[in-house]
C-alpha cells in the first residue's frame, strides 16, 4: 500500500485516455483547491496508486489495455480506502450503474456540467475523510471475527441471519460502520451491493436526489435521468450512517419505502419496486430525538427491528490488547514489519487511558507508535507524546509542562477527586460507586489502582465482602 502523504490537499488521480478530457478536468479540480495526478489508462492508474497516496480516483469507463471496471475491482482488493468515480458517455450509463452496485462512488456523464462533477468529488471526499476516521477491518477478511467487538458477535449474527431492519447506536469512533458491513457479509445479501450513505456528509436539499434518485428536468440543468442509492441497494444492504441527519420530508418518505417496499425518483410518476435490507446508525440517541419530536416514531420503530449498542472503549478496556494486536497487523505500512506487538507495560497504559475517541482513537495511537516504534514490540516510552497517562508528571513544575501536558495533569487531579469523593459518598462499595459515576465496575477498579484508592476487601457496615466489594474509606487510607 501506498505511504501516507503529509500534504493537506486533498490529492486526486484522474485517468481517461482522452487528453482534452483529462486536462480540463485536472484544471478544473486544481482550480479548486485540489492537488491533481492525470494518467492516460488504468494501468498506469494501479501503478499510480501503488506508488503513492491518492483520497480519490476519477476514471473513464473505456480505456486501453485496462479499463475503468477492471480498475474498479483492482481499487476494491488493493485500495479500498479509495472513492472511485466513473466517467461515462450517456450510451454507456447502464454500464456506470453496474459500477455503482460492484461499488464505485458515483458517476459522471461526458460532457459533464462543472457544478455536477464538484458537487460529486466534494462528496466523495467527504465520504473518504469519514471512513479514514472509522476503524477499518481488514480489507481482504471482511467477514473476520470483529475485533473489539467479540460481546456483540453473537447478536451481529442473529441480526444478519433475521433479515430485519436493523438499528446501531454507539458513540463516534465506536466501530458502528464496521458492525454494519460485518451484518451485510454474514448474511444472505452477501455479493450483493451493499451500498453506505454518510447522512451528515449531504447537503440538506439534496437528500432526495441521493436517495431517490430523479428523472431527466426534475432540477435545472439536469440533462438525464439518474438512480439513487436506494434503488443501487437493489438485493443488497443500504447503510444509513448517522441517520438522525435525514430531514423531516425525507424521512417520511424513506418510511413509505420501508412500508411499500417501492419508491419513485424525484420529478417521476412511476413507483419502482425494491429490495433492501436496511441498517442505520446514529451516534445521537434515537429516542430521546424521538421524545425530542426531532425524528419521526413511526421511522425509529421500523428502523428497530433489532438494535445493537455499542459500549464505549472506556466500558470493555478488556478488548484493547485484541485491537491492538489487530491494527499493528494490518497497519499499511507495517504489514511483515519488524514492530509486532505491544509489551505488556504499554497496554497496561492503553487500558488506564479513558478513550474519549473510542477504538477510532485508538487505532491512531497505534498506527502513529508503529511508525515511531525503535524496536519490534511498541514500547511505554514510543507512547510518550502521543498518549501520557493521567497522572504521569503530575510532580514535574506545572511552568514546565507544555499546555497539552498541563491540561491532562489537571484533568487527572479533578477525576481523582471526583472519584474519591463518590467512593466516601457509598461507603466504599464499587458496584455503587460505579453506578453513580456512570461507569462499568471494571473501569472504576482499573482508576482506583491508577490514582492509588484502592483498599483490601473486608466486612464494612454490615456487607460481606463476598457479596460486594468494599474499599477502606479513602479519607482514612
Amino acid at each position: 500500500m501506498p505511504g501516507r502523504c503529509a500534504m493537506s490537499a486533498s490529492r486526486i488521480l484522474v485517468a481517461d485516455d482522452e487528453v482534452s478530457i483529462r486536462k480540463v478536468l485536472s484544471a478544473m479540480l486544481r482550480r479548486n483547491g485540489y492537488e491533481v495526478v492525470g494518467v492516460e489508462d488504468g494501468a498506469q492508474a494501479v501503478r499510480r496508486l501503488q506508488e503513492e497516496r491518492f483520497h480519490l480516483l476519477v476514471t473513464d469507463l473505456r480505456m486501453p489495455r485496462m479499463g475503468g471496471m477492471e480498475l474498479l475491482a483492482w481499487c476494491r482488493e488493493h485500495a479500498p480506502g479509495v472513492p472511485v468515480i466513473i466517467l461515462t458517455a450517456y450510451g454507456t450509463v447502464n454500464s456506470a450503474v453496474e459500477a455503482l452496485k460492484l461499488g464505485a462512488h458515483d458517476y459522471v456523464t461526458k460532457p459533464f456540467d462543472q457544478d455536477d462533477l464538484k458537487r460529486v468529488v466534494g462528496k466523495a471526499l467527504a465520504s473518504e475523510r469519514h471512513a479514514r476516521r472509522e476503524p477499518q477491518e481488514d480489507a481482504q477478511d471482511p467477514s473476520a471475527p470483529l475485533p473489539g467487538l467479540r460481546h456483540v458477535r453473537t447478536v451481529v449474527e442473529g441480526a444478519a441471519a433475521s433479515g430485519d431492519p436493523v438499528l446501531i447506536l454507539g458513540e463516534p469512533g465506536t466501530g458502528k460502520a464496521l458492525v454494519a458491513r460485518s451484518i451485510h457479509e454474514l448474511s444472505d445479501r452477501h455479493g450483493r451491493p451493499f451500498i453506505h450513505v454518510h447522512c451528515g456528509a449531504i447537503a440538506e436539499n439534496l437528500f432526495d436526489a441521493e436517495l431517490f434518485g430523479y428523472e431527466r428536468g426534475a432540477f435545472p440543468g439536469t440533462a438525464g435521468s439518474k438512480p439513487g442509492r436506494i434503488e443501487l441497494a437493489d438485493g443488497g444492504t443500504l447503510f444509513l450512517d448517522e441517520v438522525s441527519e435525514l430531514p423531516p420530508d425525507t424521512q417520511a418518505r424513506l418510511l413509505d419505502v420501508l412500508r411499500d417496499r417501492a419508491f419513485g425518483r424525484v420529478g417521476g410518476a412511476r413507483r419502482l419496486p425494491v429490495d433492501i435490507r436496511l441498517v442505520a446508525a446514529s451516534h445521537v440517541d434515537l429516542p430521546q430525538a424521538v421524545a425530542a419530536h426531532r425524528f419521526q416514531r413511526d421511522l425509529y420503530d421500523a428502523l428497530a427491528g433489532v438494535v445493537i449498542r455499542i459500549p464505549p472503549l472506556r466500558e470493555r478496556i478488556e478488548d484493547i490488547p485484541i485491537l491492538v494486536e489487530q491494527f499493528v497487523k494490518t497497519h499499511p505500512s507495517r504489514r511483515g514489519g519488524r514492530v509486532r506487538d505491544a509489551d505488556p507495560e504499554a497496554l497496561a497504559a492503553l487500558q488506564a487511558w479513558s478513550w474519549p475517541g473510542n477504538v477510532r482513537e485508538l487505532q491512531n495511537v497505534v498506527e502513529r507508535a508503529v511508525l515511531t516504534a525503535e524496536g519490534d514490540r511498541i514500547g511505554v516510552t514510543d507512547l510518550e507524546g502521543i498518549l501520557t497517562a493521567p497522572g504521569r508528571n503530575a510532580t514535574a513544575p506545572e511552568e514546565d509542562l507544555g499546555l497539552h501536558e498541563f491540561l491532562r495533569v489537571h484533568l487527572a487531579r479533578l477525576e481523582r477527586e471526583r472519584i474519591r469523593r463518590a467512593l466516601e459518598a457509598e461507603a466504599g462499595n464499587v458496584t455503587r460507586t460505579a453506578r453513580r459515576l456512570g461507569i462499568s465496575r471494571k473501569g472504576l477498579q482499573l482508576k482506583m489502582k491508577e490514582y492509588g484508592l484502592r483498599g483490601p476487601s473486608r466486612q464494612e457496615g454490615g456487607l460481606d465482602a463476598g457479596t460486594a466489594e468494599t474499599v477502606g474509606s479513602p479519607g482514612k487510607r
